[in-house]
């Protein structure tokens, strides 16, 4: 999917939301657990309920390989399901991978060409090597940590690098990388004061927003600061929604909480 499809799509639902499909089998409803595959039963569910609020979906891998090969299957089976059935949805695996050039590109290769995502998070520690395998594929986009939502992102992110904070140096020396305009960044919503920095180094990039809801952070002030001129954000909300209800209400549930979210994106986008 290109940026420009994005955008179409947020005008057209008037959200920018994405949907974290974060699974924890002991979270879920009980009856749900008697389907031979709970996990895709239970996305299926969720999908179901909430497609037209939502422009993206965000699996985290860490909650389908928790369970081995029957995880990664019902992996398997949520991305063609999307796939098949709504294609104009983004799709992220959130794997946060990162590695030398050789083994970045057979993640990639797996998560673009036999899952056939949309896109990956991935990690820029081990520099441009790592990240660049990820923009070579036509259409698909690398979503990069810069700045993230939990409270031991100030270890590192937020500490000088040569007079400047080394989230901003991973910021301005990615772009410097081949693609880079395939580029997406992650920028936790917990950390709105920053936003303003942010975009005065990567002013047209897309930011994946985790952190609204149930870690706290206020949409309102993540679209003051980080919005742009084509939106530019992807607001991630998992728990919130997919946990509204341990009840069999549990998908309706879900689909209240998140047309509380696009209600509240649309007024925004009315402005």
């Amino acid at each position: 999917m290109t940026t420009q499809q994005l955008v179409q799509e947020i005008h057209k639902k008037k959200s920018f939301l994405c949907i974290g499909l974060d699974v924890d089998l002991t979270k879920v409803p009980k009856h749900i657990l008697e389907f031979e595959d709970p996990i895709f039963e239970f996305n299926k569910s969720i999908i179901d309920a909430t497609i037209d609020l939502c422009v993206a979906y965000k699996p985290n891998t860490a909650f389908y390989e928790a369970y081995g090969l029957k995880g990664w299957q019902s992996l398997q089976k949520t991305i063609q399901y999307l796939n098949e059935k709504h294609p104009e949805i983004f799709t992220i695996a959130d794997a946060k991978r990162g590695d030398i050039g050789n083994t970045s590109t057979m993640y990639a290769r797996a998560f673009f060409e036999d899952l056939n995502f949309d896109s990956v998070t991935v990690a820029p520690f081990m520099g441009k090597d790592s990240v660049e395998p990820f923009l070579e594929f036509e259409n698909k986009h690398a979503i990069m940590l810069a700045l993230t939502s939990n409270d031991g992102a100030f270890d590192f992110q937020t500490k000088n690098a040569d007079g400047k904070e080394l989230y901003k140096v991973v910021l301005e020396t990615s772009k410097n990388w081949k693609n880079a305009q395939k580029l997406m960044y992650v920028v936790g919503a917990t950390k709105a004061e920053y936003f303003t920095g942010i975009r005065e180094i990567v002013p047209d990039s897309f930011l994946l927003v985790p952190g609204v809801g149930a870690q706290g952070g206020s949409l309102q002030e993540v679209c003051k600061y980080g919005m742009n001129d084509n939106i530019g954000l992807l607001i991630n909300s998992s728990r919130g929604i997919l946990y509204a209800s341990a009840g069999n209400d549990f998908a309706e549930k879900a689909r209240v909480e998140a047309l509380k979210i696009q209600q509240e994106m649309e007024m925004i986008l009315s402005k």
